[in-house]
């Protein structure tokens, strides 16, 4: 004996509602909210990236004139350092220079300043070996062209 086909249970194209056209759109919808997302945090990633690399940039310029003068100082090289006549504040000075300079280093021999040269009764004040070294730098060598700034201060015994 033969079974009639079986019938679908779907109800006729007359009576369909639509749903499904509604959830494909909301659906695309969240699609493309969560792409402009993507695109904003990886771009905020790069900015990131680039300003760490600027600093970082900075950074190793100062490092970089702070290791010259440290090598000035050890092989006898001439090179301007003050002396303590007046107060020095770093940080002032990098304020008051970071709008129109691209690097600047000041070396002060700070052993002569403090009287801490050496315990010895008579000893030549002119050999102490004492330096506070302090560099401003930027990213780029002009001013106007950088976008970050960097200052250090170290103190340097001299071997």
């Amino acid at each position: 004996m033969k079974r009639p086909p079986a019938r679908a249970t779907s109800s006729p194209p007359g009576r369909q509602s639509g749903a499904v056209l509604y959830v494909a759109m909301i659906m695309l919808i969240l699609l493309a909210i969560l792409g402009v997302v993507g695109m904003q945090v990886s771009t905020m990633q790069e900015r990131m990236t680039s300003n760490f690399m600027a600093t970082n940039l900075a950074f190793q310029n100062a490092e970089a004139q702070i290791s010259g003068r440290e090598a000035a100082i050890v092989s006898g090289i001439a090179y301007d350092y003050e002396n303590c006549a007046s107060a020095f504040d770093p940080a002032a000075w990098a304020n008051n220079i970071a709008s129109t300079v691209g690097s600047d280093i000041r070396t002060t021999n700070i052993s002569i300043c403090t009287a801490q040269c050496s315990a010895k009764a008579g000893a030549d004040r002119e050999l102490c070996n004492m330096y506070r070294t302090t560099a401003f730098s930027r990213d780029q060598a002009s001013a106007a062209d950088s976008t970050a700034a960097a200052a250090i201060d170290t103190i340097f015994i001299k071997p």
